[in-house]
């Protein structure tokens, strides 16, 4: 079972209390009443599925209830590093080992 750390209650929890909630940094239209039906596809349903690094939003429902961010390898499954939703997006790198971590943080 994966832990994940929510930088809300600022815990390591079991997976089964947290949900995905799709990519994360997805801007919202300024004018979505005024947007073509292709744009409009594009900001509804169209998301990257990458191998390798994913930026996510989820969800602590049986904790907190708050959404946040957080890094994830798709090639492990493990997550680089979680932060509250609203901060900037978190860079990383791969090491020379093939692990991902925050960028600057030592092998």
């Amino acid at each position: 079972m994966l832990l994940i750390h929510c930088p809300y209650c600022q815990e390591e929890r079991p997976e089964l209390e947290f949900r995905n909630a799709g990519e994360a940094h997805i801007e919202r239209p300024k004018n979505i009443a005024e947007i073509s039906d292709e744009a409009f596809e594009g900001f509804f349903f169209i998301r990257d599925n990458p191998k390798g690094v994913s930026y996510e939003r989820w969800r602590h429902i049986h904790g907190c209830a708050r959404f946040f961010n957080a890094v994830r390898d798709t090639v492990s499954d493990k997550f680089v590093t979680t932060y509250k939703s609203g901060e900037p997006r978190v860079a990383v790198a791969r090491g020379d080992d093939g692990v991902v971590r925050v960028a600057g943080e030592k092998q």
